[in-house]
């Protein structure tokens, strides 16, 4: 299968894509942002890593050059290092991680990249004889380590990093302060804030939301694209922090522990299956 065949896009103008990829239908399947800058351009999370990411964005003329340019860098920034976000970083010349995480990612750890798919999820294998088993994060090396409040300039817009653990230790948001815009990756998007992984951390994350709450008190987030599922508005990303604090109780600390501990097991055991084949 080609890397035209695997992902899709939609523009969703100023320079915005939204990518995906169409074979992986799983509640895990992560949204890619393209960031077309005048100078730079930048690929918010990279997928699976199944098929080529870079490929697709050259056959597809998404990296096509205003006229009598030269072709413009790539920067791929991780958002964090779990498998539906990170597999795809292993296409790309320069790679950008928060430093939390670097080491993970270096290492080709899958335990801290969470891996876990399914032969189920995938609807049409990217090459003959694949199977869901070979699948792995493979090391690789970040060129740039991101640090809270880090700049990412693409000439004609600016992206702070905002480094929002909870989630992961090393999970970020890039902010758009001129366009209001956050790409919040897995830190907050449309559905249930998973705080039960390794290295997840609810005081963190309690942290974070409250954080991400002063954002729209002060007016500085009208849009957010999210690590999964839709688009949401700043009274939505509110309402999803405000709940995540609300919730993170006695009895749900609890429940987590729990839960942090059966997927901690499963992962390592998943994991040293992969590492043994």
């Amino acid at each position: 299968m080609s890397a035209l065949e695997w992902f899709a896009h939609k523009p969703l103008g100023g320079g915005i894509f939204w990518i995906q990829e169409r074979f992986y239908e799983s509640g895990n399947r992560a949204n890619i942002w393209l960031v077309r800058g005048s100078q730079r351009d930048v690929v918010i999370d990279a997928g699976l890593g199944l098929r080529s990411l870079p490929e697709y964005l050259r056959d597809a003329g998404l990296l096509a050059p205003a006229e009598g340019a030269g072709p413009r860098p790539l920067l791929a920034v991780a958002t964090h290092v779990h498998f539906d976000h990170s597999g795809g970083l292993q296409h790309f010349e320069e790679v950008a991680v928060h430093s939390a995480e670097a080491a993970a990612l270096l290492q080709g750890d899958n335990y801290e990249a969470v891996t876990w798919l399914s032969d189920r999820e995938v609807a049409r294998p990217p090459r003959p004889g694949w199977s869901a088993r070979q699948f792995r994060v493979p090391p690789v090396r970040p060129s740039l380590l991101l640090q809270e409040g880090d700049v990412i300039s693409l000439g004609d817009r600016q992206l702070t990093v905002m480094h929002m653990p909870g989630h992961s230790r090393g999970s970020i948001c890039l902010h758009d302060k001129d366009r209001k815009i956050l790409f919040s990756g897995d830190v907050v998007y449309d559905g249930s804030m998973i705080d039960w992984l390794p290295y997840s951390r609810i005081s963190d994350y309690v942290a974070s939301c409250q954080r991400l709450m002063d954002l729209v008190d002060r007016g500085l987030v009208e849009k957010v694209l999210p690590g999964h599922f839709n688009i949401f508005g700043a009274e939505r990303l509110y309402r999803l922090a405000s709940n995540y604090i609300s919730q993170a109780g006695v009895c749900h600390k609890i429940s987590t522990c729990a839960m942090r501990s059966i997927a901690s097991i499963a992962l390592r055991v998943a994991n040293s299956r992969i590492t043994s084949q």
